[in-house]
């Protein structure tokens, strides 16, 4: 441990603290796997969906389910690692995570894999808050904590692009099956990693108990929001179910929040969002989650369906917002982030992003890869990184250790939440947008070649008007950030004091006392 962190705990180092460099690699991994899930299945589910004779009305649950339980159980998840112990979850949510994967690898019918869908997501619900909270807890030196956060963030946000390679390669030289599979030796070598080298501080424990109330509501509220939308993709945003998820969902949220106002161990403790940069972090990162997966999906769709690429060609075609991410987030966020507040690195790495997304609104049938999607991939890979980084170092920073679960799980779930909406709202303004330009465009088409371009022509102007919106979502949360973020560099700022000595205050509000 480094003087400056076992200066800021008031104590000589902890022992286990010396094992944090290994201990990181255990929990990239694991946040790989599950980053992973989200889009590996995507590339398999034609496959699964003929071999297990799913319906295409019921394919979205092989989705939805994982998102439902994911999203709605985060908050949950994030309390029962400050209650049991980061450690415990982190190792119970993957052997967990592990099974469920086992489960859906070896599904013989569509109720088999909807339901280790469901698991996968209550696992993950355990595991994702448990992991960011360890590094939040063992990482306090403000130069390793950017260099950890660092790897972290490039894993959260490339590891959805590696999916898209590694479901194609699986689905196409193996079969759909392992897309699941693959997940059991991630697991299996994260949890036995985790149980023999994290030490988790002493003192950081939760030992109210759970507000069970709390549970109930978050859960359900959340899960209404996330299925609201999932069903105006399918069935319209005027569909009766549909308006009647949504109104639930306002209700059981504003009775979470009165309620977490009024019991005395809130589940979620209002001060967690209520603080002005933790609040715009975690509003400025589901706003940028919504523009970013639904381009994903264009993407995907765009380069097979369009220019008929094969699975695996999409995925490599991905590489470049890997690569622009991996660069954004362990260059320019970790050399920037003890040096600049982090609202300047987050505001115009969104913007940058916003560019990349502008390039992409310039997409027609016979737009070429190199000239327009690759700078354009680029160019959200670099933003995105550079905001990312800072945003999930600054996420948990200031918060009380016994708090640092449920604030881990908050930067999730605005990325589930932000993720399910992105999707179902992006998708039917494209939808919307191709209807319209194929009825005014098919008149004119007289032979069949013809009328196949009006459709394709049709598919791209959706997307294009979608990934418009996606610009101005963007330039939203790079607006939200300069209005709300007004953290000073990671090394001043501190909860506990000011001044002369806040450098070496920097830990205390993170780390066991």
């Amino acid at each position: 441990m480094s003087e400056t962190a076992a200066k800021a705990s008031g104590a000589p180092a902890a022992s286990g603290d010396a094992n944090r460099w290994k201990a990181l690699v255990f929990i990239a991994l694991a946040q790989l796997m599950v980053v992973l899930d989200a889009t590996i299945v995507n590339i398999a589910l034609p496959s699964a969906q003929t071999d297990l004779g799913i319906s295409d009305g019921n394919r979205q649950w092989v989705v939805t389910a994982y998102a439902l339980a994911f999203g709605g159980l985060l908050l949950f998840g994030g309390r029962i690692a400050d209650l049991w112990g980061r450690k415990n979850a982190f190792v119970v949510g993957l052997i967990g995570f592990a099974g469920a994967s086992a489960l859906g690898g070896a599904a013989t019918n569509e109720a088999m894999m909807f339901g280790a869908r469901a698991l996968q997501g209550v696992f993950g619900a355990l595991l994702a808050p448990a992991a960011l909270s360890l590094l939040a807890v063992m990482f306090t030196d403000a130069k390793e904590r950017a260099k950890a956060f660092g790897i972290y963030g490039a894993i959260a946000g490339g590891g959805g692009a590696v999916g898209f390679i590694l479901g194609g390669v699986l689905t196409e030289y193996m079969d759909w099956r392992w897309t699941f599979f693959v997940n059991i030796p991630f697991a299996i070598v994260a949890a036995l990693g985790a149980y023999f080298v994290i030490r988790e501080p002493e003192g950081g424990r939760n030992r109210n108990p759970l507000d069970i109330p709390g549970v109930l509501l978050s859960t359900l509220g959340l899960v209404a929001l996330v299925y609201g939308f999932t069903r105006a993709e399918s069935d319209g945003w005027g569909d009766s179910v549909t308006v009647g998820m949504f109104v639930a969902s306002a209700v059981l949220l504003i009775a979470f929040v009165v309620t977490e106002a009024r019991v005395k161990a809130p589940l979620l403790p209002l001060r967690v969002i209520t603080d002005r940069n933790r609040g715009g972090i975690y509003l400025s990162l589901g706003i940028a989650i919504i523009a970013m997966f639904g381009t994903f999906l264009f993407l995907t769709y765009y380069l097979q369906i369009v220019k008929g690429y094969t699975p695996i060609k999409t995925g490599f075609a991905f590489m470049p917002m890997i690569v622009g991410m991996m660069v954004g987030s362990t260059q320019i966020g970790t050399r920037l982030m003890t040096r600049l507040p982090a609202r300047l690195l987050m505001g115009p790495g969104f913007l940058v992003a916003a560019v990349g997304m502008l390039l992409m609104t310039q997409l027609e049938i016979g737009s070429s890869y190199a000239s327009t999607i690759l700078p354009a991939m680029l160019l959200l890979g670099l933003g995105m990184g550079t905001a990312f980084m800072p945003a999930m170092s600054l996420a948990t920073l200031g918060v009380e250790p016994r708090d640092a679960g449920v604030a881990s799980a908050m930067v999730n779930t605005s990325q589930q939440v932000g993720g399910a909406i992105g999707t179902a709202l992006l998708n039917t303004i494209a939808a919307s947008a191709t209807t319209s330009y194929i009825k005014d465009h098919i008149g004119s088409a007289t032979s069949k070649s013809q009328q196949q371009l009006v459709a394709l022509e049709g598919q791209v102007h959706g997307y294009t008007n979608a990934i418009w919106f996606a610009v101005g979502m963007l330039v939203l949360a790079a607006a939200i950030v300069v209005t709300l973020v007004n953290a000073g560099r990671p090394d001043t700022t501190t909860v506990a004091g000011s001044g002369e000595g806040a450098e070496e205050e920097l830990a205390v509000p993170v780390v066991a006392h």
